[in-house]
């Protein structure tokens, strides 16, 4: 296992940071068991879902995938009727956590959903279906690979929905043979204490080499050739710690066509993160905490990996949303060259240097660090005031039981800073912007969610002008 799939899992000991995806399909009136054989049968096929994490001894190694058979539990149906019902019990589903040393994926479904705010017919009863993932075993653009193997539609190429074939048992039995051997529990924990001493000659000559890259970095920064870093930030009321931590998860989604927040010359993630300057604001000063400056934090997907077998690879960008400008075409132009730049530097291969650090540090010393890292407090300054994470899911070609899929969402994970966090979510021809709020922070989310609603209608006519 990569370091940084490691420090997820070891970071779900501390906190929640499972991914959670949300599609919604029209109900085909598939009988429940068939379903759930189903998942089965697909899940079988798609390696990703056939894995469970083992530990080293001592973590002397990191933790390692070894295989493991769906079991029934990992199908979960919920008695959900309608879309209000559906949206507390995923408040409830957001605050637990997979164990990945069990069943690193979950899959919850609710059938027979009224109002479901997808994009099909009114009357359409709908099957909602949450993919609960282990952060260690993917980032958001994995997850959604994974997921659109599990849901794809049947065709040429594709898996299908009954049992597998094609592949001989004793090849399979073979195979698992020698991973298993490989990933021995205690032959891991002895090869990671005889590379320990490597590991941290490794560790203090890469060290020395991202210490020369970071100087090296600053003179090209101070020359203008790099874009400087993002600002930093003073926390807000979104941002401040609860007295036990997040107690009350809470979600929304906000399902629109494609077409509605398309605009020329600027991206959706674009408009949504001007969207969010403008809701955002009008929340805190609603609530007695005006404000002139906001931030967000955007993951961003690297297509170049420091290690060819990390399951997580993006960085997190820190952008100013110029909450300030009063005039939306300006803004939103503002924070499109401030995303710009971060994702310009986001990409600088001298900052890969500390990637090549962390890949051979010793697991003992990273798990350390792990734990002794201060995840309970709130810095002085901080990267963003909001999460938006902003992934395409592709075409709309996905289907469950025999029902086409109508729109997907996504909550990034709440934390100490973050207790207000956006998903933008493109599935063929929608894009579902979903939010997940602590409930002791942002008591009322549909406040929020309504803010958020009109300020997306405000943004597309402002820059489509």
């Amino acid at each position: 296992m990569a370091p940084q799939d490691a420090t997820m899992f070891w970071l779900s000991a501390r906190t929640r940071n499972d991914l959670f995806l949300l599609y919604s399909f029209a109900d085909a009136g598939v009988p429940t068991d068939a379903l759930r054989a189903a998942v089965a049968a697909r899940s079988a096929r798609i390696p990703d879902l056939r894995v469970r994490l083992r530990e080293a001894p001592g973590d002397l190694a990191y933790p390692s995938w070894v295989p493991g058979e769906f079991s029934a539990d990992q199908f979960v149906e919920h008695r959900s009727r309608d879309w209000a019902a559906v949206e507390a019990a995923l408040g409830d589903l957001l605050a637990t956590a997979v164990d990945a040393r069990i069943h690193p994926w979950r899959l919850h479904v609710f059938r027979g959903v009224a109002d479901a705010p997808m994009r099909g017919s009114d009357e359409e009863l709908a099957t909602v279906v949450v993919l609960q993932m282990s952060h260690a075993l993917a980032d958001g653009k994995r997850a959604t690979a994974i997921a659109r193997e599990l849901f794809c539609e049947d065709g040429p190429g594709r898996a299908s929905w009954g049992p597998s074939a094609g592949v001989p048992a004793a090849f399979v039995a073979g195979a698992e043979l020698i991973t298993r051997l490989r990933h021995s529990a205690f032959l891991s924990g002895v090869l990671g204490a005889v590379q320990i001493p490597v590991g941290m000659v490794k560790t203090a000559i890469r060290g020395y080499g991202a210490y020369r890259a970071q100087t090296e970095l600053a003179l090209l920064t101070e020359a203008g050739e790099v874009p400087p870093p993002g600002p930093g930030f003073a926390p807000s009321a979104v941002n401040k710690i609860g007295p036990h931590g997040v107690l009350e998860h809470r979600a929304r989604m906000i399902v629109c066509s494609s077409e509605e927040l398309r605009v020329p010359g600027r991206t959706i993630t674009v408009v949504v993160l001007t969207a969010v300057s403008v809701a955002l604001a009008e929340y805190l000063a609603a609530h007695g905490e005006p404000v002139d400056r906001l931030g967000a934090q955007v993951p961003m997907a690297l297509t170049e990996r420091s290690n060819g077998l990390a399951r997580n690879n993006y960085r997190s960008l820190g952008v100013d949303l110029f909450a300030d400008e009063p005039d939306l075409r300006a803004r939103a132009d503002r924070i499109a060259a401030a995303l710009a730049d971060r994702r310009l530097r986001a990409r600088h291969p001298l900052l890969s240097a500390q990637d090549r650090v962390t890949a051979v540090t010793p697991a003992p010393i990273l798990r350390r660090d792990v734990d002794r890292y201060p995840i309970d407090a709130v810095p002085d300054a901080i990267a963003g005031h909001t999460v938006v994470s902003s992934v395409y899911r592709g075409p709309a070609d996905l289907s469950f039981g025999g029902g086409p899929v109508r729109c997907t969402g996504g909550f990034p994970a709440l934390g100490a800073v973050m207790h207000l966090t956006h998903g933008v979510h493109g599935l063929g021809d929608t894009v579902t912007v979903s939010i997940h709020a602590d409930g002791a922070v942002v008591p009322d989310v549909d406040e929020y969610a309504n803010l958020l609603r009109t300020a997306l209608r405000e943004v597309r006519a402002a820059l489509d002008r």
